[in-house]
Formats: C-alpha cells, sequence, structure tokens
C-alpha cells in the first residue's frame, strides 16, 4: 500500500470522524433546545397553578373522563391558558371537506387541517375472500394523524401547540383550470395566524397529479412564536393489506427515507419482526412504502433529526404495518413559509421516475422499487423496464409479453449457452485423458505433477477449466434482475393470463385447508411447473457433465432433487408472472440443449481438439508460459527439498 492511499484513507476517516461528530453536536443542540422549551413550558404552568388555583383544578378535572365539570369554568381555563382564539378553536364543529382529480380522492378534516383519507381511483384492493370492490385506501383515519408542533408566547409562558388538537377555519376552494386549492386557517392571536394550504393538480400527468403541495404561512407569527429554532412534525400511518397474501406484501413494506443529494435512499428492514427504529440527520423525504402504494412526505428544505419506525400488525387484522415519523423542521423568526409535498400513489417506475421537486431536481423516488443493487438494478432499468415499457405499447396480454421477454433474453445469451456447452463437451471428450494421469500421480506428493500436466492437456486441447462456469456466472445478473423484477412490477398488479387472475401475486389452483411449514396453505400450479421444468433441465445438465467432472456424481441428490424441491417451496408464495417466466426460461434452455447436441458432434469436437493440440505444440513458449513453467519446476522443487528434511 503506497503513501498516497494510506494518506487518502487517512483523510477519509478523519472527515467521516468529523462529520459525525458535528452531527451528533447538532443533534445534542437540537435535544438541548426542545428539553429547554419543555422545561420552560413546565415552569410556565407550575406558576399559572400557583397564581390561578381554581383554573387550573378545573383544566385537571377538565381531561378527568367521566368528572362532571362547568363547561363555563372549562371555557375559562382554556381562554387563560391558550388565548381567546385558540381556546375557541378547541370547540369548533368538526366537518370534512373533499378534493378530487381523475387519480385522487383527498378527503380533509378541518380539525388539526389534516388529510384524513386518500382513495386510488385506478387501483383496486383485496377483500379477505379475495373480491376486488374496493377502492385502494392510503391509510386507515382512525389510526393516522397529522400534528405540527411548535410553541407561542402567552404572557410570560411559553405554551406548546399541537395542531392536531385545534379546528381550522375553512377557506373558499380556489379553483384554477389545472389545479384545486384548499386552505385551513388557524387564528393564533387577533393579527397572528397560522395557515395549511393544499393544492391538487389535474393536469393527466401522473407525476403531477398524484403529487399534493402542502404549504405551511406563518401569518404575523414571528411577534408571538416563542424562542425556538425548530418546529416539530409527527406523522402516523396505518397502512392497509391491500394485497392476496399478507407474508408478500408485508416483506416489501417498510419506511425507506433519503439523504439530501444523494442518488441511492435507505430503508428500514423489511423483516417479520414487530418493531422497527431508526433515527437519522437531515432528510430529504420520508417513505411509508407498501409492495406497490406509498406515502411519502417530501420536506423541500429537508427534515432534521427525523426518527422513524414501524410495527408490524397481525395477519389476518386487513392491515399491514403502522408507520410512524418523528421530525423537525428548521425555523427562524424570519420564516414565512414551509413547503412540503405528500406523493400518494402506485410504486411505478415511470411515474416516480418523473416526480421532481420545486427546483427541477430529482427525488429519486423511483429507488423505492426494489430493482437489485450495482448490475441487477442495472440490467432492470436499462433493459428489462425499457423493452417491457416497448412491448406494452402493443396491447398484448401480460403473459404474451413475458413470453416474448423470456425468449428475447435466451436469444441474447445464446451465445454463452452455447459457449458453456462446448467446453463441458471438450471436458467429457478429454476426461480418460485426465483419468490417466491420475493413474500416473496417484499419490498426494505428485499433486503438483499431476495438476501441471492436466494444465498442459487442457492446453494443448484448447480447453478453458472455467468455460463451463464464466457463461453461466455472465446470466446471473440477468436471472436475478428477473426475481427483483417481477414481484416489485406493479404493472402486473390485476392481469389475467390463463388460471391466474394476478400474474403479480401467487396463482392458487388449490387452497388447503391447512397450512404446510414453508410452504403455505394452497398449491400454485405455475410453482409447480417450474419446478418440474428445472428437474427435467437440471436432469440433462447432469448427464452432460456427471462423465465429465469427477465431483459430480456426488452433486447428484442437490443438483437433481434438492434444489427443484427447494424452490418449489420458496415459490409458491411469489408472483405467478416470476414462476411463469422461469418455466418458460427452463423450457426454452432445454430446447436449446437438445438442438446443441444435435449439432455438436463429439467426434468433430474431438477432431477440433486434436488438431489444436498440433497447431499449439509447433509455436513458440510465450514469456508467460515460460515463466510459469518455470515457477512449477520451482515449487515442485521446494516440496521435494521439504520432504526429505521430513525425513
Amino acid at each position: 500500500m503506497d503513501k498516497q492511499t494510506i494518506t487518502g484513507i487517512v483523510l477519509m476517516a478523519l472527515i467521516f470522524l468529523g462529520f459525525t461528530m458535528y452531527n451528533s453536536k447538532q443533534q445534542e443542540k437540537w435535544m438541548a433546545e426542545q428539553a429547554r422549551l419543555e422545561a420552560e413550558a413546565a415552569r410556565a404552568d407550575s406558576i399559572y397553578r400557583a397564581e390561578h388555583p381554581e383554573l387550573a383544578d378545573t383544566m385537571a378535572a377538565a381531561l378527568t373522563e367521566g368528572n362532571p365539570i362547568d363547561s363555563l369554568s372549562v371555557r375559562t381555563a382554556e381562554v387563560a391558558y391558550y388565548g381567546e382564539q385558540l381556546a375557541a378553536a378547541l370547540a369548533a364543529p368538526v366537518e370534512e371537506y373533499t378534493l378530487e382529480n381523475d387519480y385522487l380522492k383527498l378527503t380533509f378534516s378541518n380539525l388539526g387541517a389534516q388529510l384524513i383519507d386518500v382513495e386510488l381511483k385506478e387501483y383496486t384492493k383485496y377483500g379477505p375472500k379475495g373480491e376486488r370492490n374496493e377502492l385502494v385506501r392510503m391509510f386507515d383515519q382512525e389510526y393516522s394523524n397529522f400534528d405540527l408542533e411548535f410553541y407561542v408566547k402567552n404572557g410570560y409562558k411559553n405554551v406548546p401547540i399541537h395542531t392536531a388538537e385545534f379546528v381550522f377555519s375553512p377557506q373558499p376552494v380556489i379553483r384554477r383550470d389545472q389545479a384545486s386549492e384548499l386552505s385551513f386557517r388557524l387564528a393564533i392571536t387577533e393579527s397572528a395566524a397560522l395557515d395549511f394550504t393544499y393544492t391538487l393538480h389535474n393536469t393527466t400527468s401522473p407525476e403531477r397529479d398524484y403529487l399534493v403541495d402542502f404549504d405551511v404561512r406563518m401569518v404575523n407569527m414571528a411577534p408571538v412564536m416563542a424562542n425556538q429554532t425548530s418546529m416539530a412534525i409527527n406523522w402516523t400511518a396505518r397502512s392497509y393489506q391491500n394485497e392476496k397474501g399478507f407474508k408478500n406484501e408485508n416483506m416489501y413494506t417498510t419506511v425507506a427515507y433519503r439523504f439530501p443529494g444523494d442518488s441511492s435512499i435507505e430503508e428500514l428492514s423489511m423483516s417479520d419482526e414487530d418493531r422497527n427504529e431508526e433515527e437519522s440527520t437531515q432528510v430529504n423525504w420520508v417513505a411509508f412504502k407498501q409492495q406497490f402504494f406509498s406515502s411519502v412526505m417530501i420536506a423541500y428544505d429537508n427534515f432534521t433529526n427525523a426518527e422513524m419506525g414501524f410495527t408490524t400488525e397481525k395477519p389476518g387484522s386487513g392491515y399491514i404495518k403502522q408507520f410512524s415519523m418523528e421530525a423537525a423542521v428548521p425555523y427562524t423568526p424570519q420564516t414565512e413559509a414551509l413547503k412540503f409535498g405528500f406523493y400518494y400513489g402506485p410504486n411505478k417506475y415511470s411515474i416516480l421516475k418523473k416526480v421532481v421537486d420545486a427546483s427541477g431536481e430529482e427525488l429519486q423516488l423511483e429507488r423505492m422499487i426494489p430493482l437489485g443493487w450495482g448490475i441487477f438494478g442495472w440490467v432492470n432499468r436499462w433493459f428489462v423496464i425499457p423493452v417491457f415499457d416497448l412491448l406494452r405499447q402493443f396491447n398484448l396480454n401480460f403473459g404474451i409479453i413475458i413470453l416474448i421477454l423470456a425468449v428475447l433474453v435466451k436469444v441474447i445469451i445464446f451465445p454463452m449457452t452455447y459457449k458453456s456447452y462446448v467446453s463441458m463437451a471438450k471436458m467429457r471428450v478429454i476426461k480418460p485423458e485426465i483419468d490417466l494421469l491420475a493413474q500416473k500421480y496417484p499419490k498426494q506428493e505428485d499433486a503438483m505433477k499431476r495438476q501441471q500436466a492436466t494444465m498442459e492437456l487442457y492446453k494443448k486441447a484448447g480447453i478453458n477449466p472455467m468455460g463451463g462456469c464464466i457463461p453461466m456466472l455472465i446470466q446471473m445478473p440477468i436471472v436475478i434482475a428477473m426475481f427483483r423484477f417481477f414481484p416489485a412490477s406493479i404493472e402486473l398488479r390485476g392481469e389475467h393470463f390463463l388460471w391466474a387472475d394476478d400474474l403479480s401475486s401467487y396463482d392458487s389452483i388449490v387452497d388447503l385447508p391447512f397450512s404446510i411449514p414453508f410452504y403455505g396453505d394452497h398449491v400454485s400450479l405455475f410453482a409447480l411447473l417450474m419446478t418440474a421444468a428445472l428437474f427435467i433441465f437440471s436432469w440433462i445438465n447432469y448427464q452432460q457433465t456427471a462423465s465429465s467432472q469427477p465431483q459430480m456424481p456426488g452433486m447428484k441428490f442437490m443438483m437433481l432433487y434438492m434444489m427443484p424441491l427447494m424452490m418449489l417451496f420458496w415459490f409458491n408464495d411469489y408472483a405467478s408472472g416470476l414462476c411463469f417466466y422461469y418455466f418458460l426460461a427452463n423450457l426454452i434452455t432445454i430446447a436449446q440443449t437438445i438442438l446443441i447436441r444435435r449439432f455438436v458432434d463429439d467426434s468433430k469436437i474431438q477432431a477440433i481438439m486434436a488438431a489444436n493440440a498440433v497447431k499449439r505444440s509447433s509455436q513458440k513458449k510465450s514469456k508467460f508460459q515460460q515463466r510459469y513453467e518455470e515457477l512449477m519446476r520451482q515449487q515442485e522443487l521446494m516440496q521435494k527439498q521439504q520432504q526429505q528434511k521430513r525425513k
């Protein structure tokens, strides 16, 4: 390792350490500020109670359930604590309001001026018996909440304000050519107010029409705001189960978030654990992500000190997870507005890719779709999705699209398949000579000679020992990319093919009255067909390789029986579209193998290898080959010397 590398590593370590210390200090500062405000509010409450014991007792009684109290006394206590305007907002009647476009139906409540229901007009959910007669709703309003928390001055005390507790005054809906705007106002004093404004677009562009603009406007608020550097946001939502299988949907349901400026995103572990939490510094957006739909809150000036988590619901409850986010946004006396956005819609790559902020910067929301990391994600983004979208333009059934995609992939990788077969055929032809070398050098101390002779034999015959493995390894990114693409593709949701009523979920031909461990309570026919095709392909492949590789007989049980059985158990709950694709891929590979066998004769391969051996023997050895042979001779000499010392 040279000096420049060491210097670079040290500098990176110092930068990382400094960044960690800076974030830690910022977080401690924020927590200290929150603690100071809470302590100041508690001190003000204690002073207030001491000076007004009768009103303080009335407030305490008002919080006691079932305790009959005088409403006038409560009103007097609320006015003394909050002020006239805020006290009035506690008792105002609660009403609901709606905004709609071609994609969304939004229901608002003036209690907290918050969204209480979001319906997606183009998507339906699975009912308990598999019916699809209800629209997808993004969350259960009974267990969901949005609250903005800050402190205002009332006399000598700082009063904490939770917007979810107050009834806002609605303003008339403003309708423009391509947007509708609904505003709510919370009067803090006679001259100060807080406005929540929601804007829903109707541009027939899904990337805009699934995005709800949310502005918080501070109207003459600076004089009444307490000394604070941030405002807290608490957002919770309980998500419904929208898909057929709880296990599969739950596996893809989690909290996702993005650090400002990053081209990637982070996610909480998508596990079956009852609870999962994580705390972060600045984040650009936070998403309550399900398998095919997401609720995303975007802070255009970024959140600070965000704490996110979820609790997994019980199977059969009709819900998947209870999400939560506690975060903060910066505040100064000069702050006049806070700008946010809510995305409520499908996890559709073509839509999420186009969602940008006000400056046109990409938000990377499409990263929520689990297409895979590294080369697997590249294959999906630059090959699978474009081809899939191209084929969709012809209005073909999605089963036919999957068939065409499978054929196209196999045609592209056919040269590698052919090369792999020829390489294994060469190994099979040359195996008798390798067996003779094993008989010639049977002793352990002759292992080096046997290896050297084997490599020389490979070289003369023009065989690459890894020739059969490398083409298979090259195909792996495509195989894994398909594994990630199909379960995450909302385009397959609800699409029928043959007996499968939804290619994004499992196909069931028999519903079992009991559940088999690791298998499930149903029988997927596409999973069975895929397993059968895999068994046939494994049997053909084993017959071809067992005679050429001595270690293969010991792998017979694993290749022929164990692997297909594991795939059957694993894929029984997976998307039927994925099982159908793998079934087709195995069938095509079997057909290709049979055709190659017809046109590739072992005697011809042996003749070609013999000709290559004669040609190579007349060639002058390269410098690399000379150095390699010299190295092998030195190793053999050293081995002999060590054996003599032992004697």
